[in-house]
């Protein structure tokens, strides 16, 4: 893994990892802990 590629993709990929740590955080609420 390069730098300019952890800078220029790295960055937005990290950012869709978080929000969709955050997705299951507050699915898994939402339910009751199951999320299918």
């Amino acid at each position: 893994m390069s730098k300019e590629f952890f800078g220029g993709f790295g960055s937005g990929f990290a950012l869709l990892v978080v929000l969709f740590i955050l997705l299951i955080i507050i699915g898994t609420s939402y339910t009751g802990g199951c999320v299918y």
